[in-house]
């Protein structure tokens, strides 16, 4: 049985986790809108979700995922006007460049990613629901609006009152709705809107809203209630509010049990969002650090923790990781499963089951490189292949990380945390005795102006040229 507890936003405190079906798991996660390159931020909500699906997983759970991909957005609409093409063309595109930058992360793919474009059918008998039950009207402009007055536990899940919303709203224009606070579940079509984004319905032509695609896809797929839902912290409100209001308005019961929240990227203590111009894609960064660091560089903060972004801290998460990688260097590891009894895979799993606390399982990692390091024991460096292989971490040979990311660090000689790590890479090429690897390391870094001075007592000092 899983001693797993989750924090659960709905609740404000961390609860025993009990799946609906003992052994099942379902989970649907908010995913991206498809127009434009993923930034850093969407890889930590992405790369949160990926490490507690791998958990559910590996603590023996039949997990059934979803992240769904919003492909009908104005911003979606308004760039595919911009570049003169079809709404799938800009779509497909971004999504295909979506797909290859999770894949260099290591970011699982889910059970199902649904379009949105795809559950139009699902999202109108939805709205025709909610209409049934004096929770959806049609407004004088022709949009169909949610009547948040009309369902009583508005804003269990922020936190707010219909009173603390009312009395921050700004003066509505938009005539069509009853009450400032109502939020739009289907739009009625404009002239100027490309005919692809135009679906027929009973109140007329039209697409629809953000919130209401989630509410529809997560029952079509996982069904009128699911035990996880997720996203990042700034779709606590309202997106999710709203999504509880059309799902629990429609079915009259709880929709989800446990909602998870991960918190931001911030950059100079600001959050990091395409509004406020302050990113950089998922490309940009793989330009200049591997992969692998940068998930583990995520990894090392807990989800629902701030993040900080920079160079120094990528910097940093490139020469930890290399320690881990230097612990299997000259050790050989032996086949088999983890052995989750052995005291290290015990801190591991309690970490872990504390809410997914992934920098005290880190710790409990170097902990056991350190052991491994001293004892070359081939049980332990299994364990430490196997244990960090839960997190997608170290599944490469040392010298397959080490030429992967030497050429990162030496190309990175202002930082001294760059110039160890390619140090410490050469010395476990040495340790490997892969002696052509590590002249490379040497003649690089000579290259970038670094000098090596080999110490009797087997370390390294190095000064500039």
């Amino acid at each position: 049985m899983s001693n797993l507890k989750i924090y659960n936003t709905l609740a404000r405190e961390k609860q025993v986790f009990v799946p609906m079906e003992a052994g099942k798991v379902r989970m649907y996660v908010c995913g991206m809108t498809i127009y434009d390159y993923c930034h850093i931020g969407h890889a930590r909500m992405m790369m949160a979700f990926d490490v507690i699906y791998r958990w559910l997983k590996a603590s023996g759970f039949d997990v059934t995922y979803v992240r769904n991909i919003t492909d009908i957005d104005d911003k979606i609409i308004r760039r595919a006007v911009e570049n003169g093409e079809t709404i799938s063309q800009l779509t497909t595109r971004f999504t295909r460049y979506m797909d290859e930058d999770t894949a260099a992360l290591g970011i699982l793919t889910p059970d199902h990613t649904p379009r949105a474009t795809e559950y139009v059918p699902q999202m109108l008998r939805l709205i025709e629901q909610l209409e049934a039950k004096d929770l959806a009207y049609q407004g004088l402009d022709g949009d169909v609006n949610y009547a948040v007055r009309n369902f009583p536990h508005y804003g269990k899940l922020s936190g707010k009152s219909l009173d603390d919303l009312r009395a921050g709203e700004r003066v509505d224009v938009n005539t069509g709705k009853r009450d400032p606070l109502d939020f739009v579940l289907w739009k009625s079509s404009k002239e100027s809107e490309p005919e692809e984004v135009k679906w027929d319905s009973k109140w007329g032509k039209g697409r629809p809203g953000w919130h209401i695609e989630c509410s529809a896809m997560s029952c079509a797929l996982l069904g009128e209630q699911f035990d996880i839902h997720g996203g990042g912290a700034d779709l606590q409100f309202p997106h999710h509010e709203n999504e509880i209001a059309q799902s629990e308005g429609a079915f009259g019961h709880t929709s989800v049990n446990y909602w998870i929240h991960n918190g931001f990227v911030r950059l100079d203590n600001e959050k990091m969002s395409k509004s406020l111009g302050n990113f950089f894609t998922i490309r940009e960064v793989l330009q200049k650090f591997d992969a692998e660091v940068i998930r583990f560089f995520i990894l090392r903060a807990h989800y629902r923790s701030p993040l900080n972004y920079s160079d120094v801290h990528l910097d940093d998460a490139r020469l930890s990781l290399t320690r881990l990688y230097t612990a299997l260097a000259d050790v050989v590891v032996e086949e088999g499963a983890i052995d989750w009894s052995e005291a290290h895979a015990v801190r591991v799993r309690d970490a872990m089951d504390d809410d997914f606390n992934t920098p005290l399982a880190v710790a409990a990692l170097f902990d056991l490189a350190t052991e491994v390091n001293k004892s070359k024991s081939p049980a332990l460096a299994r364990q430490l292949k196997g244990l960090a292989g839960v997190f997608g971490l170290l599944e490469r040979t040392p010298q397959q990380f080490l030429q992967a990311t030497v050429g990162a660090a030496a190309g990175g000689v202002d930082e001294a945390a760059g110039i160890e790590a390619a140090i410490a890479a050469r010395s476990a090429a040495k340790k490997a005795r892969d002696f052509a690897q590590s002249d490379k390391i040497r003649a690089e870094l000579l290259a970038a102006g670094i000098i090596l001075e080999d110490k009797p007592d087997g370390s390294t000092n190095w000064r500039r040229a």
